[in-house]
């Protein structure tokens, strides 16, 4: 088999790319051909983590079947990469692959494959709807009902988004879903250490994200009001909302309580997952469709709280009484008492936590589910 993931851009920022990303060192690193095509701007750097040298021909090398694929893009747009350069290139190597697997939302990706005449076989991984970008989606919506007629098979992180996306109703019958899959977050415990000395005698909440209004931390942070002083919050994570959300802290008297750390990087983010009790899930919304964060945490062994928002796989992730509790979103005291109902019953939920995560997301089961896809095409 030959496989080209297409979509989204590089260096890798979200979700989306993350599990491109994996998806493409993982498949190549068991012998199967599989590359990754991206766009990337003039300023982008390059980030040789996992990654050989740069080849002469531009693309970066994971091993001798797989490699990234960055193509230039003129510029961002509404999160999406404008690259003709994406079209031209999949126009001149579509024979050289027999499955093309498309990320979406990704217009770009969309696109370039409309564009290329390939005639093989298309899998289309449905991380989401296109939920903020309404005027985005008037335009992409023709070439989005094309895409769906087109892919032979589409893959979703969880059942629970699959059956209640209003694009996907009148083509369950190819659906599937395979749910993201890492591998276990390994943390330091001398610098885990160090952030609970920060706290002592504390029980240590965390959370992380962009500061933007659907990640629901406003409602976290007021969840504190309702904790005992012995709750300490650690929110990572930088954005828009950082002033208004310092300004929250202050008026509820907050302040020592809850902490904003900004950015964190990647050893202070496991330092963090080492150190917490619980990592706490506020998000509002149904832009956060999976939750990376919570299976990370899990693979930690720490319990998660998290919200039933509608139509999204959040709460799936995170089987309420098992891995964590869920509550309705936007609701301050419930989450609070969800808080203190896991700590009440703590070493039963960290277990649960551990083993729900080996049982469904680690790396090589999705990798697994995804390569016997493939092999059902081919």
């Amino acid at each position: 088999m030959r496989i080209l993931q297409l979509g989204k851009f590089y260096p890798i920022r979200g979700g989306v790319e993350k599990v491109m990303w994996d998806l493409t060192r993982g498949i190549s690193a068991r012998g199967v051909d599989c590359d990754m095509l991206c766009a990337t701007l003039p300023s982008d750097g390059i980030d040789l983590k996992d990654l050989e040298l740069e080849q002469p021909d531009g693309s970066l090398r994971f091993n001798a079947h797989g490699r990234v694929i960055r193509v230039k893009a003129m510029s961002k747009k509404a999160a999406t990469m404008i690259s003709p350069a994406m079209v031209s290139w999949l126009r001149r190597h579509k024979a050289d692959y027999d499955i093309i697997h498309v990320h979406h939302p990704d217009p770009m990706a969309a696109l370039a494959l409309r564009l290329s005449g390939f005639r093989g076989k298309v899998v289309l991984h449905w991380h989401s709807d296109i939920l903020s970008q309404k005027f985005l989606l008037s335009l992409y919506r023709p070439l989005q009902s094309w895409l769906i007629r087109r892919a032979d098979i589409i893959v979703g992180t969880t059942p629970v988004y699959v059956k209640s996306s209003p694009w996907l109703g009148d083509v369950q019958q190819k659906c599937t879903y395979v749910p993201i899959g890492i591998e276990p977050i390994t943390t330091d415990k001398t610098a885990s250490a160090t952030v609970r000395d920060r706290f002592p005698g504390k029980t240590i909440l965390f959370s992380v994200g962009r500061l933007v209004p659907y990640k629901g931390f406003s409602v976290l942070i007021r969840a504190m009001k309702y904790l005992p002083e012995k709750y300490q919050l650690v929110l990572g994570g930088s954005g828009p909302l950082r002033t208004e959300l310092e300004e929250l802290i202050d008026s509820e008297n907050l302040r020592g309580r809850v902490c904003l750390e900004g950015y964190l990087s990647d050893e202070a983010l496991t330092a963090n997952y080492g150190a917490c009790d619980i990592y706490v899930l506020p998000s509002i919304m149904k832009t956060e469709a999976f939750g990376i964060v919570q299976i990370e945490a899990m693979s930690c062994g720490k319990p998660v709280v998290a919200t039933t928002i509608p139509g999204s796989g959040v709460s799936w992730v995170n089987e309420d009484g098992v891995s964590g509790r869920n509550v309705t979103p936007g609701d301050p005291a419930l989450m609070a008492g969800a808080i203190e109902d896991v700590m009440a019953d703590y070493r039963n939920f960290s277990e649960g936590a551990r083993s729900r995560f080996d049982e469904m997301f680690r790396e090589e089961k999705m990798i697994n589910s995804i390569i016997i896809i493939y092999e059902a095409l081919v």
